[in-house]
């Protein structure tokens, strides 16, 4: 009898029978509140009956139509859709299925628009679990070991993590363009580096913001010497961070950016968007896809952007996201060493006595929350740091319980 992987361990107990909203049920009708958005994904919630009925219409006329070979009118719509809440700038897109293949994609753009070798990426960034994002992954060993030689041209730079440092943010953030400075000088000359690449708030490597002065200082020298700045917004997309895209907290303009999860409800697709100039220095051939920008997934994006506009989602996420983090900050108990996030990405750092790791606690309070009907999962480094997406769609009741639920398991883990 086949089975699924053994390395595909499930992070709570739950078998989902059927969903709605921010609620997920079992097979038994047990409630859960689901913090966990299929990682970022669902934005619109579970299920919002205006995605189903764009898929099920679709599914109807038009499943796939390879977008190579012939042209369907849900990519045209996309495409119009994404004029509106783009950067005015990022006006030329292509699109594929999975976050892994947009950052592959925008890597693969920025050295052909370049003519240069090198990328630098940032420590604790995550960009996906093919080869080459992979080796552009530092929130964890578990995602490259085991796979090398892995590729060549990748050179990792500070990201100004506060916390771990012990720092103030502004020392932190002095500390990352000066090492930034000094990779230039000792490992890639910026005349060999074709990208900065670059998550707005790391995801997978703790759920830590970036902030003002280091994206601008980014900016800065990416435009001295020519470098490109790739923006990851594959988690902070649409919504997520309290305003469309996260790296527009911080008075930043990237030259590419890549972008998946929450713009379908659920549906597989990603894509980068870049300027007309510098998407077309692709070369011949280099873009495309069996499945890239499938009928059904299209239509269930520009469903998606369609609520997201109209129940005023950004505006929904940027204060439940207030009200969601200043929750977990008055619940944190001695042992959360920090909580963080941005809009609806929230995170609580467990720290043991001695400032280490507490990995065990943080798992255990996952799991305590997920008995109690609260489903979250765990990032950083060493996994101690339980984190909170809920759907863009969750109301401040859901907030509340959420973080009634968090105290609960605090006080007993």
């Amino acid at each position: 009898m086949t089975a699924l992987s053994p390395l595909l361990k499930q992070a709570t107990p739950v078998t989902v029978d059927h969903a709605l909203g921010t609620e997920v049920f079992d097979s038994d009708g047990t409630r859960y509140l689901d913090f966990t958005a299929g990682i970022g994904v669902v934005s619109t919630g579970h299920c919002h009956p205006t995605v189903v009925a764009a898929a099920q219409e679709q599914v109807g006329k038009l499943i796939h139509g390879q977008y190579t070979t012939v042209m369907h009118k849900p990519l045209l719509e996309l495409t119009e859709k994404l004029s509106g809440v783009l950067p005015s700038h990022l006006d030329s897109l292509f699109f594929a299925n999975s976050g892994s293949e947009a950052l592959e994609a925008s890597l693969r753009l920025s050295r052909q628009a370049t003519g240069r070798p090198n990328v630098i990426v940032f420590h604790g960034g995550f960009h996906g679990r093919t080869v080459a994002t992979a080796t552009m992954t530092t929130s964890g060993t578990r995602f490259s070991a085991g796979i090398s030689p892995l590729m060549s041209g990748v050179h990792v730079a500070p990201f100004p993590t506060a916390y771990r440092y012990g720092w103030s943010e502004e020392e932190a953030t002095r500390f990352a363009l000066q090492e930034l400075d000094y990779i230039f000088a000792t490992l890639t000359s910026p005349q060999e580096t074709a990208a900065f690449i670059v998550e707005p708030v790391l995801g997978e490597g703790g759920y830590i913001p970036g902030n003002t002065a280091f994206f601008q200082g980014l900016r800065e020298r990416a435009d001295k010497h020519g470098i490109l700045l790739v923006m990851d917004e594959v988690q902070t997309g649409f919504g997520r961070t309290g305003k469309m895209f996260g790296h527009q907290h911080f008075d930043v303009q990237p030259d590419i950016m890549t972008m998946a999860k929450g713009i379908a409800s659920g549906f597989p697709i990603s894509g980068i968007a870049a300027s007309e100039e510098v998407m077309g220095k692709a070369w011949p051939g280099s873009q495309g896809g069996t499945y890239g920008a499938n009928a059904v997934a299209c239509a269930a994006a520009v469903a998606t952007l369609g609520v997201i506009e109209e129940e005023g989602l950004v505006e929904n996420s940027a204060a439940r996201g207030t009200q969601l983090l200043e929750g977990a900050r008055a619940a944190a108990i001695d042992g959360i060493g920090d909580v963080r996030g941005l809009g609806l990405l929230v995170g609580s750092e467990f720290t043991a006595a001695d400032g280490t790791p507490d990995s065990a606690r943080a798992a255990k309070a996952q799991q305590t929350a997920a008995k109690k009907g609260l489903l979250l999962l765990t990032c950083g480094a060493h996994m101690n740091v339980v984190r909170m997406i809920p759907p863009l769609v969750v109301t401040a009741e859901q907030v509340d319980e959420a973080l009634g639920i968090w105290s609960e398991v605090l006080a007993e883990v």
